[in-house]
């Protein structure tokens, strides 16, 4: 209720970033105004929602609103001011650390650019070395949470000038740690990616195969981990598939681009 009614977003950009259907969020968002309602509200929220909160929205920013993702930082930093807890600090370095590429995520004419293609030298590195400096802090804490590890997979690929010097090993080292905190099937995709690219396409595609097929971005992934391992006719295949599945216009073109690219190759 609070990513509908304070964050602005769309009951449908709610039920995505939950992965349920539409449906099911409308009737949780309407159970949540009831019980607000009946009981009001009269004690301090969980932290670890708001910070969930605050993820959401910034996710929701980071796909193209700058201006929300921007709020969603200045929010963080507010709650980090009130509480000094090390999740807060993790989390607002992961949101440093990626609005640290937001110039070079797309080009001159709104097109998506794709991280290992991106022009680093527009990388802004002051948000990077606060974003590194907050997670430092948080880590000398010892008290290690999903945000602060988050970040520190970022820091990895904001530390490499080159996409080739990406130290995949201790990313996934990194995955490894974030599934003992949250095991989900995101951070297994997400995971999948990073072993395929420390251990090649056929380890990430091995696990790919342990994942549901309906979930987001699945499809995209596998075209990668395909057109890596050579198999470029099916690459392109894929690519089209989770084009027709995309969260974004911008999304939905580079797919259908990136498939372009390999019927040309081919």
């Amino acid at each position: 209720m609070t990513l509908r009614a304070v964050g602005g977003l769309t009951t449908r950009q709610i039920a995505a970033a939950y992965l349920v259907p539409e449906a099911t969020m409308a009737q949780r968002i309407s159970r949540a105004k009831r019980i607000i309602a009946d009981r009001g509200l009269d004690r301090p929220g969980d932290l670890s929602s708001v910070l969930r909160v605050l993820y959401l929205v910034f996710n929701e920013g980071h796909s193209g609103d700058i201006d929300l993702a921007s709020e969603a930082i200045r929010l963080t930093r507010t709650l980090l001011t009130m509480t000094h807890h090390p999740e807060a600090s993790g989390l607002l370095a992961l949101m440093l650390l990626h609005h640290a590429r937001r110039a070079s995520r797309f080009d001159a004419e709104g097109r998506l650019i794709a991280l290992a293609e991106q022009n680093r030298s527009l990388w802004d590195t002051d948000l990077i070395g606060e974003g590194i400096m907050l997670l430092d802090a948080a880590l000398a804490r010892d008290q290690l949470g999903e945000f602060q590890v988050q970040a520190a997979i970022a820091a990895l690929h904001a530390d490499a000038q080159r996409v080739e010097d990406t130290d995949w090993g201790q990313i996934v080292d990194w995955y490894d740690e974030l599934l003992e905190l949250t095991d989900t099937p995101i951070v297994r995709l997400n995971r999948a990616v990073a072993v395929g690219e420390a251990r090649g396409p056929a380890a990430g595609l091995a696990l790919l195969r342990e994942l549901d097929e309906d979930l987001p971005r699945r499809q995209a992934v596998e075209a990668h981990l395909r057109e890596r391992s050579g198999d470029l006719r099916r690459a392109a295949e894929l690519y089209v598939r989770a084009a027709d599945r995309a969260g974004s216009s911008a999304e939905r073109d580079h797919l259908l681009r990136c498939s372009a690219r390999l019927h040309d190759a081919r």
